[in-house]
């Protein structure tokens, strides 16, 4: 016997038992940032290596250590995706999209990445983003919370989720703070664990995420980003948290919060939750007004999140929030003949007068306690039974799977009986 075939560790199936859940995440994200006027985006899950090397930063676990690269038949170095900002940047500069002119953009799609695969983090996994180009205000800052906010209402973990806000301020402001720090790590450089020492002259703000223990305590004394930040990025923060305060939501300033990417500046925000354990975060973002610029666009604000959708469908089943719409609405069931194709045309009929509907037939044969077992299996509301008598007089028999009662109506009448199941 052959050998089976297993799925890539860190890959996962979605079943046909999860899926409902997972479509009605999906479902309520793009419900939200329609609500808002975005636009949906849709880039390659394969681009240029050196796409990310740039926008993410060389010095960064993402480019270091996570990274899908292969090269193709060309030679050229290709890599799949490991987030969407900066395939979403190079989409708009190469289709003219940035350059004077304000968009409002999403996309939704699997991201990869070669990590540990672990409780909510996997190696292909599913974000959804939200960009936006040409607004440099804290107002669209302020817009983008304000949609997770409404985001986490309508899937009902708001109560769940606590926002945490920070200013890292102008690439100027951050170099200055960055050779204060250093020298800040380099009096404790005897405490500092292997991956601080190597961050500690690349990418020393990474050294405030550390979770090792030890390095939080040293980090107690250090200079503070907040008294280094120019002018205009203060500013800018405070606009921005008047604009929340304002709508009513809360959040905590965290000094240490730096977000993982090179491209980011000013504004730099999380959603996190204490329903998943270590992996908390639920929703990420920030402003990267220098990006497009980087990557070769003409200089333009932009200010964008990312969610993942693992997460999020993590947590609705953690706290148990996992009603979705049943499968299917009616079962059609027949016996007899001529009853086959009349239940599929008197299906057909239903999915044309109310859209929306969803009708299973009965296939394969069997009496009636076997297709009756099959409607109870699929969570039907209603079998739509159909014998050589309702054929003729153009009834069907109506039950109802959880009340248990019946009745024989009209076939023309059978669309206003359902429609209140839809």
């Amino acid at each position: 016997m052959a050998k089976t075939i297993q799925a890539i560790r860190g890959m996962n199936d979605c079943l046909p038992t999860q899926s409902p859940l997972w479509q009605k995440v999906e479902n309520t994200v793009k419900h939200v940032v329609s609500a808002y006027g975005y636009n949906e985006v849709r880039m390659p899950i394969v681009e240029m290596t050196h796409l990310f090397s740039r926008a993410i930063g060389e010095v960064t676990d993402v480019v270091e250590k996570e990274m899908y690269t292969f090269e193709d038949r060309n030679g050229d170095s290709l890599t799949l995706r490991p987030e969407g900002t900066a395939g979403c940047v190079r989409s708009g500069i190469e289709n003219g999209l940035l350059y004077n002119q304000e968009q409002r953009l999403w996309y939704m799609g699997p991201m990869f990445r070669h990590e540990r695969p672990q409780k909510g983090r996997y190696r292909q996994f599913h974000q959804c983003g939200v960009e936006v180009f040409g607004l440099d205000g804290p107002d669209v800052d302020a817009e983008l919370i304000m949609m997770t906010a409404r985001l986490w209402r309508e899937l009902g973990i708001a109560e769940h989720v606590r926002l945490e806000l920070n200013s890292i301020g102008s690439l100027d402001a951050r170099a200055d703070y960055r050779s204060a720090l250093i020298a800040h790590l380099e009096q404790h450089i005897e405490v500092l664990d292997e991956d601080s020492k190597r961050r500690m002259y690349t990418n020393p703000l990474r050294v405030l995420d550390s979770k090792n223990p030890d390095v939080q305590a040293i980090l107690v004394d250090a200079p503070e980003l907040a008294d280094y930040l120019d002018q205009d990025s203060k500013q800018h923060f405070a606009g921005l948290c008047e604009l929340l305060d304002a709508a009513g939501i809360e959040y905590t300033v965290n000094q240490r919060l730096v977000r993982g990417l090179d491209y980011y500046n000013r504004t730099v925000f999380e959603w996190i939750t204490e329903s998943l354990g270590a992996q908390g975060t639920v929703c990420g973002g920030g402003r990267y007004d220098g990006l497009v610029e980087q990557l070769g666009g003409k200089a333009t604000p932009a200010v964008g999140f990312a969610m993942g959708l693992e997460r999020l469908v993590l947590m609705m089943e953690t706290l148990e929030l996992t009603d979705v719409r049943r499968s299917v609405d009616a079962y059609v069931v027949t016996a007899g003949e001529g009853t086959m194709m009349a239940g599929m045309k008197l299906a057909e009929s239903l999915r044309e007068a109310l859209p929306g509907i969803r009708v299973m037939n009965h296939f394969g044969g069997g009496n009636f306690k076997k297709q009756f077992k099959r409607a109870d299996k699929v969570g039907a509301v209603y079998a739509l039974v159909l014998g050589e008598n309702e054929v003729a007089e153009n009834t069907v028999v109506v039950k109802d799977l959880q009340g248990g009662e019946q009745e024989t109506i009209a076939q023309t009448e059978l669309a206003a009986k359902l429609a209140d199941i839809i």
